[in-house]
Formats: structure tokens, sequence, C-alpha cells
């Protein structure tokens, strides 16, 4: 990836402007703009929030020229999509919408319980209908006022919904289970809100346990900078109970407190904006998504585009499992008319007419599959030596894994033994466990490296590091970590590249052309040949020449790819004399991370 470089923007820009300042064509723009829902022409003025992604996507980080950067939490920073960013609304125009709560912790620690327990209260309130639809999502009242839930899996749905730009969680509720204390999963449920950038609220659950030990807990927490407010800190504690109930109404009410602090607001009046929490394909029903609308209004008739997928709302389906004709701000739904099933995690929004949902569908579609064909590359140690090269301070931010605590705090104290002026080390998360999917997109939406200390990725996590460019490293000497970080540090780091074969060909007609072998008429034979690949001349088994691929062709139509047990035609840069016979191999050379 190219050295990130800083940028200082003004409150505003055109589209042109922006594009100038960027060193992109105003049509590159315009596109990138499109794909995250804002329609733009080469005049139209663009806020400093919605500049600043369009910056990070193009390899800038954008600056205020107006102020000096506001300081970001101490836990992280929320930077909300642009079609999410109310700082363009009339204030006069916003209204107090309820909390969205997301529950996180350790999976034995009693979270489903809990939840289950808050649910209850919807149920004895005697609220018609009880709980019959689970949607991912619900809403419950406490005093006269209502909370929504996202009932997640876990915090590694949290973090991916956030590595695909979606934020929609106003409060994190913490669960720690009394009688077990903090464990490596609660340790890195607590990194993962701290990125989110929003308030930590802890349940100390199972107090009703003979073996509870909540002090023991507190001070756990508190050595991990979760100070209680009991100990004079600013984490608020509550001990509860899901299986009697103890705490219960507390917790509800502390939500209520931060909610008041905090002050979320939408603009009802407007069309709805919102996340796709969950969707599935449902027998009978066809493609179904859990939303939650965080802007406007959701009705029934609504045009909607999420991702790449749009359709026109025919039933909007509360929690309860009855039929709505609407759903405002901070209201979960189950929608039902969309084309295919949506992505967890992507941003919907209503158009004007069905067409302008399906052109920008179609066009999310297309930008979906080129960046595809190149996908995004963040930060690694040689990216990082680039930019000490080019001088300034710079931030290194790791996400540490290890097979054991003995040797996580082994590493992560001679991690941070490193001392330079030019570059700060930041461990963002240290657990213990191999690299996981939730690791990955943590380390995303953080731009983090991951460090794997004996211990490896998991099939999920080098997909997901694949497909978000995230650098995943793997070592088992201590000294080898520490050294590659030193050298990037001091601008020496030098990244190992390994050749990848896509796959074989063998040439069986040669055509001329202007008198001169130039083409050859190739069948794959093994794996797959790409257009970007550099292709080695093999005869008789040795080599006798290398090149880079110049056209590659089915018939007469220049391709991308062609897969084993078809036919076609390559050209190279440097290299015309094939003979029938000659075996092509075609490779990529890649930075080796993992």
């Amino acid at each position: 990836m190219a050295t990130v470089k800083k940028l200082t923007l003004p409150a505003t820009l055109t589209v042109k402007e922006l594009a100038d300042r960027l060193s992109v064509s105003g049509p590159q723009l315009i596109k990138y703009l499109m794909g995250n829902g804002v329609m733009a022409n080469l005049n139209q003025a663009l806020d400093f929030d919605t500049m600043a992604l369009a910056a990070d996507n193009f390899g800038f980080e954008a600056e205020s020229e107006d102020a000096a950067p506001a300081a970001a939490p101490a836990e992280g920073r929320r930077v909300r999509h642009p079609l999410l960013d109310l700082s363009k609304e009339d204030p006069a125009s916003l209204v107090a919408r309820p909390p969205v709560v997301t529950v996180l912790g350790h999976v034995d620690h009693g979270k489903t319980s809990l939840l289950d327990a808050i649910r209850q209260t919807k149920v004895a309130s005697g609220e018609a209908g009880g709980i019959t639809q689970r949607i991912g999502a619900y809403q419950i009242e406490k005093n006269g006022r209502l909370i929504t839930f996202i009932d997640t899996p876990g915090h590694a749905a949290f973090t991916a919904m956030r590595a695909r730009g979606a934020d929609v969680t106003d409060i994190a509720v913490l669960v720690v289970a009394a009688d077990d204390g903090v464990m490596p999963q609660t340790e890195e449920a607590i990194q993962h809100a701290r990125t989110a950038g929003v308030p930590i609220l802890v349940a100390l659950n199972k107090i009703d346990r003979d073996n509870a030990n909540p002090e023991r807990v507190l001070q756990q927490l508190s050595e991990r900078e979760l100070v209680p407010e009991e100990y004079g800190g600013s984490t608020p504690v509550v001990r509860t109970s899901a299986r009697t109930g103890q705490g219960i109404d507390d917790l509800l009410d502390l939500i209520l407190l931060i909610s008041d602090i905090e002050e979320p607001k939408a603009n009802p009046n407007k069309p709805a904006v919102g996340t796709v929490i969950d969707a599935n394909l449902e027998r009978g029903r066809g493609p179904m998504a859990t939303a939650l609308v965080q802007n406007g209004t959701l009705r029934i008739g609504d045009n909607v585009v999420a991702g790449s997928v749009f359709g026109k709302v025919r039933a909007l389906i509360d929690d309860t499992g009855k039929r709505v004709k609407e759903a405002g701000p901070s209201l979960p739904v189950l929608v039902t008319g969309l084309t295919d099933v949506v992505v967890a995690g992507e941003i919907f929004q209503v158009m004007e007419t069905e067409r302008a949902a399906r052109n920008l569908a179609e066009q999310r579609g297309f930008q979906a599959e080129k960046q595809k064909a190149q996908p995004v590359r963040r930060i690694t140690l040689a990216d990082l030596a680039n930019q000490v090269a080019e001088g300034g301070i710079k931030t290194l931010n790791l996400v540490v894994k290890a097979e054991a605590n003995g040797s996580l705090e082994a590493l992560r104290g001679q991690i941070l033994k490193i001392e330079d002026p030019t570059v700060r080390i930041k461990i963002v998360s240290a657990t213990v466990g191999e690299v996981g999917e939730s690791d990955v997109n943590l380390a995303a939406v953080s731009d983090s490296i991951v460090i794997g200390f004996n211990v490896r990725p998991d099939v999920a996590a080098r997909a997901a590091a694949e497909a978000q460019g995230v650098d995943v490293r793997y070592y088992d000497v201590i000294y080898q970590v520490t050294d590659d970080i030193q050298k990037a540090i001091k601008g020496l780091y030098e990244p190992t590249f390994v050749e990848v074969l896509q796959g074989r060909a063998e040439v069986r007609k040669v055509f001329t052309v202007d008198g001169r072998a130039a083409i050859a008429g190739s069948y794959v034979t093994e794996g797959r040949i790409t257009r970007n690949a550099i292709v080695r001349v093999l005869r008789d088994g040795k080599e006798v020449a290398k090149g880079r691929m110049a056209q590659l062709r089915r018939f007469r139509d220049d391709v991308r790819e062609v897969a084993q047990g078809y036919e076609c035609g390559i050209t190279l840069e440097d290299f015309s004399e094939f003979q029938e016979g000659d075996i092509l191999e075609a490779y990529v050379v890649e930075q080796q991370n993992l």
C-alpha cells in the first residue's frame, strides 16, 4: 500500500476541488461517493466528514484546516458513514430517539441469559403478543421510554459491522461473571468496545452465586483501565443476576441515564437510512433483512437499496411479530421485498424511485467486483518503514495473539520496551488464542497489524485478512517480532516476497503476426491464468523466458481470467518465440504476511 499522506482540508469543497487535491479524476471520486450512497456532481459541495472518508479511500489522512483536530476518545473514535452523519441536519428537526445497546462478553458469563431476562421485562409488562419474533434486535420499555437491544452473536459480529462502515451502537454493556472474572474473551470484548468509541457499562452478572467474588472482578477491571465508579473511576458497574432478576431494573435505569448524557437524536421526517443487522433467505417468503432505522422513517412501499441489493418494502414486522406500517428511528424491523440476501452491516437507504435504487445497487455491485480484483491493502511493516523514511511521527497499532498467558505477557513487555521518537507503538488488543476473524475485523477498523506468536490464523481469519487487506504476521521467537518492528521504525525493514503460482497452460498452436511467432494458443491444464500475471516459459523443463502478460484472449475477446479446461491466446510483453509444447506457468508476486 502506498504511504498514507496528510491532507489538510477546509470545512467544504466541491467534488471537483476535492478530486484535484486527491489527484484523482472527477468521475473516479463520483463513483466512490455513489458507492457509499452520496449522489453528487462535480459542483456538489461536500462536508468535511464525507471528504475525510473519501480521502481515506484514496490513501490520504484528512486534517481540518479550520480548527485543530479534535482529540479522539481514549477508547477509540466514531467515524460515521456519510449517510448516518447528522451534522448537516437542521438542529430544530432533530428529536430524541431510543438508545441502541449492544451486549458483549464471554460466552459463558450469562450474556444470553441476561438478554433473556431483559426480554422478560417486556413480556411481564403485558405487551400484546409477547415475544414471538426473534429478529436479531428488539425494544423494551422502561419508565415510559424505549431501549433498543442488538442481539448479535458476539463481539465478532459487532466489529464486523463496524468494519463495513456501520455504526449502530450508542452504549456497550460488558457482561462479566462475578464467579469467573475477566477472561481472554472478556478482554477482547473490551478492546472491541473501546475501538467503537462508545460508553462502556459493566454488568457484574451471576452475583447470586455462592462463589461470587465481586471485589476481585472490580480489581481486574481496574487493571484493564475500566476503573469502577466505586473505586473513584468513571466506569458504571451494576451487580446483576439473570436467574433472580437482581439488578435488571438498575441496569436499564443506568442505560437511560447514559442516554440522557449522550443525547442520541434523529430526524424522523426524512426518507429512512439505517443498518442491516441480519439477513437470511426464508422459504416461502424470500430474502429477509432485519433493519435498524437510524434516521428518517421507513414505510411500506419505499424503494430501498442496501449494498448491491435493492427492492420495494412489502412488509415490516416488529420484534413481537406484529406487522407495522412504518418504522421510525431506533426501531428494528424485519423487512421483506428485497431482490437478494443482504450482507449484515450494510447501510440501507430509501431512494425516490425503483429505477434510482436499481441503478445505485448495480453501481455498487460493479464497484464490489472491482474491489475483489484489487483488494484494499492496509498498513504493513514495510509501509511503516517507508513512512519513517519520509519523516514525521507515526503510530503503529498492533493486535497481539499468543498461545499462552506467559508468552503473551513476555511478548507484550518486549514490544512496549521499544522506544523511538518517530513512532508510537500502541497495542490495541493482546489476548490468548488463535488468530480469529474477530481479531482481523478489529485490526481492520483500528488500522492495525496482527502479530501471531505460536498461533496461526484459522480459515475464516485468513479469508477476512485477504478480503480486508490486513497484514497478519506469524512468529515463534520473540526477538524476531521486536527485530522486525525495530527495523520498520528505523526505515530499514525489507519485506519478503514470494511467488504464488496461479496456473499452468500448454502451448498447442503458435500464431504468427507480421511473420513473427507472437501469440501462444494455449490450453489451461491447471488452476487459472489471469491478465495481471507474470508468465514463466518452460521448454523441456527449463526456463527459457519470463515476462509480464501483455494480452489474454478467448477467441477475439480480451478477458481477465481463463480457468482450467479452457483455451486462450497469450501474448507476453518481451517474448514472442513460443514453440508448441511449451509450458506456461502464471504466477504473481506477493508480500509474505502469513
